[in-house]
């Protein structure tokens, strides 16, 4: 494949470059993983295009920001980096650690990783982005990551923190983009500055529609670093691709989003964590099931969370029969190409709560990014009243979007 010339974007600076493109009712169903498949449409993530980017790397002291997901045809990045001499500094691991094994909000530490004998310094523990000295011997950071494109979910959040660490201490950054698998999605209310935290960083709907690398651009281009700087960005676009088309995960992106069927489901079911209804973490079809004990009598599907090494230690309602609803029966392709969020499960499931006072916990807002969403449930609004809500905010983001999207 020969190089493509690169673009400028101005609104990006001081330097955007866009490079080319146990446990179902039982718990006895085995586990469905994400299947690997001939790449459809051709699609090539910006780690497969290594002619685009090997280049800039030879002769650098490099930093990777990356975990399980980043790799080359089944192959870990890591390793085919590392075969062909490319100087590699640290390894920088985001939320469930460098390989993927550590379960949601666990802390991860510092190690050397036993395979490729790197130093790995972890973002998911007693810091949250690299510092001066993690830098000091760095040319150039990588970071490739697998996005789910809700804005709870962590990667982003890392990504951010990464760009601001590289402008504070003048490292660029590259990007080698992966599709959005909910890419056509955007829905939601926009997070209220109040309600910034850990799991919500930026004025952005629940699920934004935008790639890592687009995710980047917007980051720079609305001035959302601290003081206003702005990270010396590069991108290797993915090619063949359109925020619209389907797109199989070679690898699951986290521990309990098992396969394409969860990860279509994630931005809606997650608002669930802050609820005292179960997700089936602890099953072996997380973020496919929804249900809890006391729903017995209204839903007659069930299923019992159990500790899963590698998947939920100790999950939510663990050993006890939750009944509720299974989205396994549900055509995935009608999920795949929904244009909102499910709110009418939401306002279901507090409708058939007995416990109305213990229905919702802390974190709700938190995941809501305002104290807003949780009130109308309560109030027993309508969905049309709810979305509505969410204008003219929803609206202007759209528009907001487009000016840093890099496919169609």
């Amino acid at each position: 494949m020969r190089f493509q010339k690169f673009k400028l974007l101005s609104f990006c600076v001081p330097i955007v470059l866009i490079l080319g493109n146990t446990c179902n009712a039982s718990n006895s169903t085995s586990t469905s993983q994400i299947k690997t498949e001939e790449v459809k449409n051709n699609i090539l993530t910006g780690a497969d295009q290594t002619e685009k980017y090997i280049p800039l790397l030879k002769g650098k002291r490099i930093g990777l920001v990356i975990n399980q997901t980043a790799e080359i045809n089944g192959t870990p990045l890591v390793d085919t980096l590392k075969s062909i001499g490319i100087d590699i500094k640290a390894i920088f691991g985001p939320e469930h650690g460098f390989r993927g094994t550590a379960d949601a909000g666990e802390k991860v530490g510092n190690y050397i990783d036993s395979k490729t004998g790197f130093p790995v310094i972890s973002l998911y523990g007693a810091k949250q982005a690299p510092d001066k000295e993690d830098l000091k011997n760095i040319d150039l950071m990588v970071f490739d990551i697998q996005d789910v494109g809700a804005r709870f979910y962590t990667f982003t959040i890392t990504m951010a923190r990464v760009m601001q660490a590289c402008a504070d201490n003048h490292v660029p950054l590259l990007i080698l983009d992966r599709p959005n698998p909910n890419g056509n999605l955007v829905d939601g209310p926009i997070l209220d500055p109040k309600f910034k935290s850990g799991v919500g960083m930026h004025p952005i709907p629940i699920s934004h529609g935008l790639t890592v690398g687009e995710f980047a651009q917007m980051i720079n281009g609305e001035g959302w670093l601290k003081d206003g700087v702005k990270c010396d960005l590069q991108i290797i676009k993915v090619a063949n691709y359109s925020h619209d088309m389907e797109y199989i995960l070679p690898e699951k992106p986290s521990p309990n989003l098992p396969n394409n069927l969860s990860i279509y489901l994630y931005p809606s079911i997650c608002l669930f964590e802050g609820t005292a209804i179960s997700q089936g973490r602890g099953t072996l079809f997380p973020f496919q099931v929804l249900g809890h004990p006391l729903l017995k009598g209204k839903y007659a599907f069930t299923f019992t969370p159990v500790s899963i090494d590698g998947m939920s230690k100790n999950p939510p309602l663990e050993n006890q029969l939750c009944y509720g609803i299974d989205f396994r029966k549900q055509n995935q392709e009608n999920i795949r190409k929904q244009q909102q969020l499910n709110l009418k499960i939401l306002i279901e499931l507090y409708a058939a709560f007995p416990d109305k006072e213990h229905f919702f916990n802390s974190f709700f807002n938190k995941l809501a990014g305002n104290d807003i969403l949780m009130q109308q449930i309560k109030d027993g609004r309508s969905e049309k009243e709810i979305r509505a809500s969410w204008e003219p905010g929803l609206s202007n983001y759209k528009v907001q979007r487009k000016k840093y999207l890099l496919y169609n």
